[in-house]
């Protein structure tokens, strides 16, 4: 397969996937107790372990023009967690005291940790993480909407899914370069199913226990 062929196939498996996330993300009444402030916080989380991902895999990737995707990336999530505490302090949150990882890394952050490839890691991070954060971020902006809150919604809108999108066609642009055979297009497969799959699985055990929709990606 073409790396184009295999990329717009991979592209078209996520997609199906990633529109079954955002119905679930959105799916019934929002309850009352479900404050923008609340989902920050957890945007918080999202965003630092981003940053320490695109950190940890930007010193062990061997090509420049990744290692530059990388620095990029990280660079903007920690503009984004900078931006999320000043919108919470607005909102006369505190930040200065919390601990995002003070419950531990996420799943698919210790998944992520894992990765070695390159070809992977491009295709489980840029392509299909930050597809994911686009996706969920626009749910989270039309619940801002709803609860009246312009500021937060237009800060999403207009910095961070623009980032978020940049990062996401980097990693196509990237994986047409580095997906150019039948390994290494099965080994962008797996990586990127698995974590549409840990996306899902916590999204479902936030929702149904926690009673968290909505929430934002990074």
């Amino acid at each position: 397969m073409t790396p184009e062929a295999f990329v717009a196939e991979l592209d078209a498996a996520n997609a199906a996937a990633l529109a079954r996330i955002a119905d679930k993300s959105s799916a019934g009444d929002a309850p009352d107790d479900l404050t923008v402030s609340k989902l920050l916080l957890l945007a918080l989380k999202n965003e630092i372990e981003a940053t320490e991902c695109a950190a940890h895999w930007l010193s062990t990737t061997a090509e420049v023009k990744v290692k530059l995707a990388l620095a990029r990336q990280a660079g903007d999530e920690a503009k984004h967690y900078r931006l999320i505490q000043d919108r919470l302090s607005e909102l006369g949150v505190v930040t200065t005291t919390y601990e995002p990882l003070a419950q531990g890394r996420s799943p698919l952050l210790q998944y992520l940790l894992t990765l070695e490839g390159t070809v992977t890691r491009v295709a489980a991070g840029q392509f299909t993480r930050e597809a994911l954060a686009v996706v969920r971020n626009a749910e989270f902006v039309k619940f801002c909407r709803a609860r009246g809150d312009d500021a937060t919604a237009d800060l999403y809108e207009n910095v961070i899914q623009p980032d978020e999108g940049h990062h996401h066609d980097l990693g196509r642009r990237l994986l047409l370069e580095l997906a150019t055979d039948a390994g290494a297009q099965a080994e962008a497969r797996r990586a990127s199913a698995r974590v549409l799959e840990l996306a899902e699985e916590v999204q479902e055990i936030a929702r149904l226990k926690l009673g968290i929709s909505r929430a934002p990606g990074c």
